[in-house]
């Protein structure tokens, strides 16, 4: 029997491989091409594709060259103008004596003192910066020195609820009230406009309000009326040197965006015809202390990211978990932010050092670009 022989190396090497195992390897082959296509082809196409940006198609309520709708015209307050007393012979020594006078805010009671001078004295209920004024809730002292006054003032149109009741509860039928918003025919059920408390942020208002403190004074006290009116005087030609600097900066600035934590700011936007563009919604629910809808919180936020808004005015008074964020996003996308209050900083202060202070502010913050700040 003959032995067959083993093949060798090259015998091995010239044998062809078998039908199944050649199809494996090409189809391996094939699927690694296909798999490393796709794998470029994604690559290529992230890689030319842009994400679409968070504020993709929100409603700034504005656009490159409109305006935004909250900001409106001021109106002439409806109420007939105070009237305004002649003046009085010289006083007797006999004849006058100090009235007692509350103020339910500081930035009232400033404006009555003025007035008043010597023959009142002057109490203001909320003086503390760090108060929110939307939130005070009165106590035995607030009752009392109520109680006790000749004249009290009063903002209301819902700012400040606890003084009408405590006004109320009183029921003093010789006391002289003023309640500034029904003087100045302003409604607690308007909108961000015409309902809006924040009536000492309206010039207008302020004149309107301190000839209606005139006419109550002399009311009071008819023997003082010439003393009383050249202190008022004096007020008014005071309050018009201050808002000189309202018609600068419309006059520089009218048009510019602007947006503000909380509606405090309204009407001093319209006074200088600076196009306040932060949704209504957002500042009123942060005025009554609530926590803005969704959709407004939204449009701030890409309204500060637009790069078309100068600059943010941040109510350090009512200050919230989002108020914050606001500002920290306005930071970020270097908006200047300035900062307002509701009530005198510092107390001390009278209403137009305080208001002319904030005014300087607005204008070195609309300035910023020009200061290089």
């Amino acid at each position: 029997m003959t032995a067959s022989a083993s093949p060798g190396p090259s015998d091995m090497a010239l044998s062809p491989v078998p039908a199944p195992r050649r199809h494996r390897t090409l189809l391996i082959v094939v699927v690694a091409v296909v798999l490393v296509v796709a794998a470029l082809g994604g690559t290529y196409a992230y890689l030319v594709s842009v994400p679409p940006a968070p504020c993709a198609g929100v409603n700034l309520g504005f656009n490159a060259t409109g305006t935004s709708s909250t900001t409106s015209p001021i109106a002439t307050p409806a109420a007939a103008d105070a009237p305004r007393p002649a003046v009085a012979p010289s006083v007797s020594d006999a004849a006058p004596y100090v009235i007692n006078v509350v103020a339910a805010e500081n930035f009232w009671g400033s404006l009555v003192s003025q007035i008043g001078g010597n023959w009142t004295h002057v109490t203001s209920i909320i003086t503390d910066p760090n108060t929110d004024p939307h939130e005070y809730e009165s106590n035995d002292s607030d009752a009392k020195a109520i109680a006790e006054a000749q004249y009290v003032i009063i903002n209301n149109v819902g700012y400040d609820d606890w003084a009408s009741e405590l006004v109320a509860a009183d029921g003093a039928t010789n006391q002289t009230i003023l309640n500034v918003g029904d003087s100045l025919a302003v409604s607690v059920t308007g909108g961000i406009v015409t309902g809006n408390p924040h009536l000492w942020y309206n010039p207008t208002y302020v004149n309107e309000t301190v000839a209606w403190m005139l006419h109550n004074l002399t009311t009071i006290e008819p023997q003082l009326t010439g003393y009383f009116t050249d202190n008022y005087d004096n007020l008014t030609k005071s309050l018009a040197s201050l808002y000189d600097g309202v018609g600068l900066i419309k006059k520089d600035f009218a048009g510019t965006k602007v947006a503000a934590t909380e509606s405090i700011f309204v009407y001093l936007a319209n006074a200088t015809d600076l196009d306040l563009v932060s949704p209504p919604a957002f500042m009123e629910a942060v005025a009554e202390g609530n926590d803005p809808p969704d959709p407004s919180v939204v449009t701030f936020q890409c309204q500060l990211d637009s790069g078309q808004v100068k600059v943010l005015v941040f109510n350090a008074q009512t200050v919230t978990p989002i108020t914050t964020n606001m500002k920290a996003i306005a930071q970020e996308h270097n908006v200047t932010v300035m900062s307002v209050t509701e009530t005198i900083v510092p107390p001390s202060a009278t209403f137009q050092e305080w208001m002319g202070g904030e005014l300087n502010a607005l204008f070195v913050a609309l300035d910023a670009d020009q200061l290089g700040q």
